[in-house]
């Protein structure tokens, strides 16, 4: 598991890489803000994806498209993947949450 200062430093990346790639999105599409541990899209439906930080188990936790994911750090291959084992990763799954809300697709 993680130490805490490993994951806030990941943490920190993973706000600084959404925030990145929000940046060429037009906000009539989806506009991205963010307030402490938490990163909020807002979409032009009203609709919203939130992704935020659980710091006492160390996960990313992603809500969108009537959904739920906890992401844990893999060390092997450096990304975020769902805990339930599905497979998901992070920065893809909120693309793909962004793309079904607005048509538009993040890059990452």
């Amino acid at each position: 598991m993680l130490d805490e200062q490993q994951y806030l430093r990941l943490a920190h990346e993973i706000f600084d890489k959404l925030a990145r790639a929000f940046e060429d999105i037009d906000v009539e599409h989806a506009d991205l803000d963010v307030a402490g541990d938490v990163v909020t899209i807002v979409f032009a439906s009203g609709k919203k994806c939130i992704v935020n930080t659980q710091r006492p188990v160390r996960q990313i936790w992603l809500a969108g498209g009537q959904r739920a994911w906890h992401f844990s750090h893999d060390e092997a291959s450096g990304q975020w993947l769902d805990d339930k084992g599905t497979g998901d990763e992070l920065f893809a799954t909120v693309a793909r949450i962004v793309n079904d809300a607005s048509g538009v697709t993040p890059v990452f």
